[in-house]
Formats: C-alpha cells, structure tokens, sequence
C-alpha cells in the first residue's frame, strides 16, 4: 500500500464521491434526492463558492472524503471555517485518514488566513470522537434547530 493522498477534488470524482457521501449519509440514516447530491457536488468544483472538498486515496481509490465552508463571522474579521463533513470507509480507517483529512482543512484555513476552523458531530459518535478529542478542543455549546 502506498502513502495516502489528499487532494482537491476533481469533477471526474463524481461517482466515487457520491459513493462516499451516500455512505456517510447512510451512517447518519439519511438520504438526499439525486438532484442535491449533484448540486452539491457542482459547489464543491465551484471557485465563486466558498463551500470546498477533498478526498483521500489509497492506491488512486478515494477511500474518504471532508468538505468545508468559509463563512464570516461576527468575532472573527478574518472569517472562520466550518468542517460540515468528514468520512472514512470502513475498510480504510485506522490509517490516520480522518486526522489528515481534518489536516488538510486546517492547512487550506490557513492558507486562507482563516485559522479558526469548527466542526460538530453527533454524540453517539464514539470513534470519530476519539479522535477529535487528539486533534480539537470540545466546546460547551449545545446547538438547536429552527423547530
């Protein structure tokens, strides 16, 4: 096995990626109609827009994927950076994609000049957690929806 590789994603990901997605989505026991899942895609390739993604790859297969928004912020005058998903495939993980994935974020923020970058998960989410509690600081806030 080679070094895994993160990179920006490409419009010929589109299949792979939306493999990775609807499996993620299927570990948060949703789904999404094909038209969302191709809109979201066409942001991620968009330049104008501030949503962003990369894949991970073992031996040129995306095994992982993180996208991630630019917003502003009220406190922050350079801005902030929301990581909104992350996932591994389940044959993949334990060889630290989740970690360089997250990196990798953390890399393009700065690039950005953007160093804050947040994420949420749910609480059930005990492997992911693990990892988050090495690589972030856990807040106390508790978010609410719109009911």
């Amino acid at each position: 096995m080679r070094a895994p590789v993160i990179r920006a994603v490409r419009k010929s990901d589109f299949p792979e990626w939306r493999r990775l997605w609807r499996d993620y989505l299927a570990f948060y026991e949703t789904t999404l109609p094909d038209a969302v899942i191709e809109t979201a895609f066409e942001n991620l390739l968009d330049d104008t827009n501030r949503m962003h993604g990369f894949m991970a790859e073992i031996d040129d297969k995306p095994v992982g994927l993180v996208h991630f928004i630019f917003h502003d912020h009220m406190w922050r005058p350079e801005g902030i950076c929301y990581l909104q998903d992350l996932f591994v495939q389940s044959d993949a993980r334990g060889h630290g994609l989740g970690a360089a994935l997250i990196n990798a974020v953390y890399g393009a923020a700065d690039d950005a000049g953007v160093p804050g970058v947040y994420w949420l998960t749910q609480d059930f989410n005990s492997t992911a957690r693990r990892l988050y509690d090495q690589i972030g600081v856990q807040t106390p806030f508790i978010r609410y929806n719109r009911s």
